[in-house]
């Protein structure tokens, strides 16, 4: 398994990919590797943090199915995986409305001691929670924009082809959401003077 060409992105390697649809299961980790932290993020910030690892699960086990049918001219891998992972956050979504859930009381959820740093988590957990409670504020096209754009580092003509939006389109939404955070967040200086793709 050696790095060639690039695929696109500077993330995922062709050889790598070709290997995995010949079935290499060395190849397919390294996909996996590569993608699961940034997929995981991505659909934290769509369905939330309680359902984001079954929601990444499932893309995980569409995208094994669908890699035979994946051919480099629709995209790059990136792209590629992040639209399945958007279509099953949105199917998960869907099926969430037509089916609310019932809470378990905190007593009946077991108890398990923390592992790590429970200050550090909790700190992490609120800013994150922080972060997307300001990006769902925003108008829908602009939130996922800047979701892709600037969370994770998506260019516009990539993030345009998950959005099925053109990369003029995706530029303007993502320097209107930033603008608009940045407003909400009352900074003198904006991230969107950063965002140059």
């Amino acid at each position: 398994m050696t790095a060639s060409r690039a695929d696109g992105d500077v993330f995922c390697h062709q050889d790598i990919v070709i290997s995995a649809q010949r079935g290499d299961s060395e190849s397919f980790r390294a996909l996996y590797d590569t993608h699961a932290p940034r997929i995981l993020g991505y659909l934290r910030a769509l369905v939330g943090d309680a359902d984001a690892e079954d929601v990444a699960s499932e893309t995980w086990i569409r995208i094994h199915r669908a890699l035979a049918s994946y051919h480099q001219a629709r995209g790059d891998f990136r792209s590629w995986s992040t639209t399945i992972a958007r279509n099953q956050a949105i199917s998960h979504l869907r099926y969430r409305r037509s089916r609310p859930s019932i809470p378990l009381p905190p007593d009946a959820i077991p108890h398990r001691p923390s592992r790590t740093d429970t200050e550090h988590d909790a700190a992490e957990s609120m800013q994150t929670a922080r972060a997307l409670a300001l990006l769902r504020e925003l108008p829908r096209t602009q939130a996922a924009a800047v979701l892709l754009c600037v969370v994770l580092g998506l260019d516009a003509v990539t993030a345009g082809q998950i959005l099925r939006k053109q990369p003029s389109a995706v530029r303007m939404a993502v320097h209107r959401g930033l603008k608009a955070l940045r407003l909400r967040i009352g900074l003198g200086l904006g991230a969107e003077d950063e965002y140059v793709h």
